[in-house]
């Protein structure tokens, strides 16, 4: 094992390093938690922060991501910072990460902190070491703005749920999809290890949700949307809580804690519950290209995912060949960018539009199309249900047909209300009718005469396209974007830029 480590490094050597090896964890997400400033606080978050400068690709910059150390005591083959790599070692202590956090905050820098590590000689001592830190901003530095905490796999559940009192968002990385993935590719990882945070934060968001209301934690978009759909089919109601786990007491010194029988949270920080537990949600990240699983079988996990341990959110991380190993694949094409974005578009899907993995790929076509978007693809596999008559339609009928999105879909249920509408008026409305035309009708009638044919529209589609996706063109079609390009993803419902 070739180890570099270098003595008495300077605060801003360590940032270069730390940040640098944090660049490849997925954290383009918006704070999804409000909270007003107070007098002995700084810093304050909003629903809807940490979107004020974007890359191209829809990841936030906004935050000081950095590493607690990269000394790792593991190997995984795709990791910059496995433990064979000759990379040069260093870690920050806790009061420098706070430093640092408080310095660029106040010279309005950064927003928030994501904090990951690499697992330091064991991953309850690299867990605690991340909860001191966490501790030490909250409490003696008065931090009050967004922090987003790596739960470590492995560590005790007890240092899971202290960092998940003083974080606003936790995130545990899947990384790989299948468990042989994960044995091929990162040997000291295991899946259980993996979940078994993922369970005790997704308890511990219900309890403290049933206990100090939203400020516990919210659902993700997932869940919600598979509600409506529920009800919709005239379902029993899925009820948003299970009833209430224990009872708010007082310990000896005042503080907030809970008795109960069989829960997920054992104790609470001084704050007595002003921040919640998790109330951002949890999060996980997916290696997309290290292993040969298909587009399906990644959908199907995320979607079990969603099911399961009711996430925020997924993020996809294109595989990048940073290590030159025999077990990692080589890649043509480089990091497969395009496919990346087709996983954020699915995963769309199944958080707003109510379509299930098995919907928008089958055992058939296990991969995407790369030449339409997901529910276009989708669309022109299942001809037999449109056109669509928007005068009609339900808001889920609405949703399936491309260049309908949620805002689109909820304004026309709105507007015809009081109106019958004509496509002049769907234009209004927001609905992207270049590609709706060819899957709607408005009072019976097409915007002009077209062929209900997979092969004309899925012509008409492409030849429509910036660019014209083909395998024939050009391939620096397909770039990584810089920090500092504008733009976002495209939402596949409507195709207009979007923010994660």
């Amino acid at each position: 094992m070739a180890v570099v480590y270098q003595e008495n490094m300077g605060l801003y050597e360590k940032l270069r390093i730390l940040s640098d090896s944090a660049k490849y964890d997925v954290a383009c997400t918006s704070s999804g938690v409000s909270r007003k400033g107070a007098d002995s606080m700084v810093g304050n978050t909003a629903a809807c922060g940490i979107c004020h400068s974007f890359s191209a690709d829809g990841r936030c910059i906004s935050l000081l991501k950095i590493l607690l150390t990269n000394e790792c005591i593991y190997d995984c083959k795709y990791c910059v910072n496995r433990s064979s790599n000759d990379v040069v070692r260093t870690s920050f202590t806790p009061e420098e990460v706070c430093t640092l956090t408080m310095e660029f905050y106040r010279r309005n820098y950064i927003e928030g902190l994501f904090l990951s590590s690499g697992i330091r000689h064991s991953p309850n001592l690299t867990m605690e070491q991340m909860v001191k830190t966490l501790r030490l901003l909250r409490e003696t530095y008065h931090f009050n703005g967004y922090i987003h905490c790596k739960a470590i796999p492995g560590a005790g559940e007890d240092l899971v749920e202290m960092a998940g009192w003083y974080a606003d968002r936790m995130s545990v990385n899947l990384e790989l999809v299948t468990a042989e993935g994960l044995k091929h590719l990162a040997p000291h990882k295991n899946r259980k290890n993996i979940l078994m945070p993922m369970r005790k934060i997704q308890n511990g968001i219900d309890e403290g949700r049933q206990m100090l209301g939203a400020c516990g934690g919210n659902k993700g978009m997932y869940w919600h949307t598979q509600r409506e759909l529920s009800d919709r089919a005239g379902k029993e109601k899925q009820k948003s809580d299970a009833g209430l786990l224990g009872q708010e007491i007082r310990d000896s010194g005042g503080n907030l804690t809970f008795s109960k029988q069989g829960g997920a949270l054992s104790f609470s920080p001084a704050q007595k519950g002003q921040r919640g537990f998790v109330p951002a949600g949890q999060s996980t990240q997916i290696i997309i290209g290290a292993t040969p699983e298909t587009d399906l079988e990644v959908m199907s996990v995320v979607e079990a995912l969603y099911q399961r341990f009711d996430l925020k959110r997924v993020f996809y991380s294109a595989f990048v060949r940073v290590n030159d190993d025999a077990n990692l694949p080589v890649l043509p094409g480089g990091p497969p960018l395009l496919r990346e974005h087709r996983m954020y578009q699915a995963d769309w899907l199944l958080r707003y539009y109510g379509f299930s993995a098995g919907e928008i790929l089958t055992e058939e076509r296990p991969n995407f199309n790369v030449l339409l978007d997901p529910k276009c693809n989708w669309a022109v596999g299942h001809l037999d249900m449109f056109p669509v008559e928007v005068n009609r339609a339900d808001y889920f009928e609405l949703l399936r047909v491309p260049g309908i999105g949620p805002k689109s879909a909820g304004r026309i249920v709105g507007a015809r209300r009081s109106a019958v509408l004509g496509f002049d008026d769907l234009k209004k409305l927001g609905v992207v009718l270049k590609r709706a035309l060819y899957f709607i009708t408005c009072s019976g009638r097409m915007l002009y005469p077209t062929k209900i044919e997979e092969d004309y529209i899925v012509k008409h589609l492409v030849d429509a396209l910036p660019g014209k996706l083909s395998e024939h063109h050009d391939p620096v079609t397909y770039r990584q974007m810089s920090l500092f390009d504008v733009g976002g993803l495209l939402d596949p419902g409507t195709g207009e830029g979007i923010c994660c």
